[in-house]
């Protein structure tokens, strides 16, 4: 940390679609690392063997990157058969792990969220909250939110390598929040692209407490990429993007409906009722690139939630109400201390950070059609 200087370099996984988008975290001395891939992706070549990636969690040791130990959310995949123009299929594959691990030191667990499965056979760790013991990575229990859901982009256009199951592709893409309820219950939280936030127990297996619909839910809609919670209260805004997203060519400037999808809720932790809700702001003028949606993951101190939106804003809401306390767009151009040239644009994916009094915020996310940018704001107390 003091000079950059590289200590250890370990690859994590040997598929060559291995895409680390979930936060590493470090536990006395272990680090774990969850891995999802651009597979599904990979699935829209016709002649590209569909699939072969395992959603996986490694642990290593901080000291030296020597391997603690690796557990994969679906068994090794094997031949299936053909798809129509006879190149071979492959499966169990995907459950992908978006985010980062949730550790629960008391019950010596870690909690981690999965993705969809890629081909068939579907599992029954797809789509799901997974216990693993911290020690061994053993999977102690598993419950799944939603079956039978194997889904590749080749879906969208009708490819031969969508699975038979066509989706509906309603990945965990955010991780599980472990909270204590008001009335003293600790709880795991987890939202869902169904547009689902569900409660699990931690202390029965996971058995579900509840299920509360905050969004219409989609490929790219409901929860996509974190909620938070006050132990109050927890928060969940939704993408629900509506239009025409870019598959391929030129990243940025899609056609999305200007006043469809996001949306921001609180729900009452005891039970899932709604506390209130905070409807999007449509684009205002419409542009390309330009949507509603919020699916950025959200940030929170006492008394504000934080929401970035696909429409390059940044707003502040009260946890008590949903009354916006302030609202900043950043997409727009920017002087920059360093002297180049800035503009931001779409804010997806990543959350705001807060610390020491300041918010931090990237803006300019193309990917799927948003807004381009390449502009770090910082805000600061008045």
């Amino acid at each position: 940390a003091k000079s950059g200087k590289v200590l250890w370099k370990k690859r994590v996984d040997e598929h060559e679609a291995t895409r680390l988008t979930g936060s590493a975290v470090a536990v006395n001395g272990i680090v774990f690392i969850p891995a999802a891939s651009w597979e599904e992706t990979r699935s829209v070549d016709p002649q590209y063997q569909c699939c072969t990636f395992r959603g996986s969690l490694t642990a290593l040791r901080v000291r030296d990157g020597s391997l603690v130990w690796k557990t994969y959310m679906v068994d090794a995949p094997e031949k299936t058969g053909t798809n129509s123009v006879g190149v071979a299929q492959w499966g169990p594959s995907g459950a992908p792990i978006w985010s980062t691990p949730t550790v629960d030191a008391k019950r010596g667990l870690l909690y981690i969220t999965t993705g969809d499965n890629y081909s068939v056979p579907p599992t029954a760790t797809s789509d799901a909250v997974i216990a693993l013991d911290l020690k061994t990575g053993r999977i102690v229990w598993s419950q799944q939110a939603t079956a039978n859901d194997a889904y590749t982009s080749a879906c969208r256009t009708k490819g031969v390598n969508c699975p038979s199951t066509n989706g509906p592709d309603y990945d965990f893409g955010s991780s599980a929040l472990l909270v204590r309820a008001p009335n003293g219950k600790e709880i795991l939280v987890a939202g869902q692209k169904s547009g689902v936030v569900h409660a699990f127990d931690p202390d029965a297996k996971g058995k579900i407490l509840w299920e509360t619909r905050v969004g219409t839910g989609g490929i790219n809609g409901g929860v996509q990429w974190g909620m938070a919670s006050d132990e109050q209260k927890v928060y969940a805004a939704v993408s629900d993007v509506s239009g025409v997203m870019n598959t391929a060519g030129p990243v940025g400037g899609a056609t999305f409906d200007p006043a469809k999808g996001g949306g921001l809720t609180a729900l009452h932790l005891e039970d899932g009722k709604k506390a209130w809700f905070a409807p999007s702001h449509p684009c205002d003028p419409p542009k390309p690139g330009c949507s509603p949606g919020q699916s950025a993951a959200l940030a929170l101190i006492p008394g504000v939630v934080f929401s970035p939106s696909l429409d390059g804003h940044i707003r502040a809401f009260s946890t008590e109400d949903g009354e916006m306390v302030w609202d900043f767009d950043t997409a727009t151009d920017f002087s920059t201390v360093n002297g180049l040239p800035a503009k931001g644009g779409s804010i997806d994916g990543a959350g705001p950070v807060i610390v020491g009094g300041m918010l931090f915020v990237n803006s300019g996310y193309p990917r799927n059609g948003g807004m381009p940018g390449n502009v770090l704001l910082a805000f600061g107390p008045e």
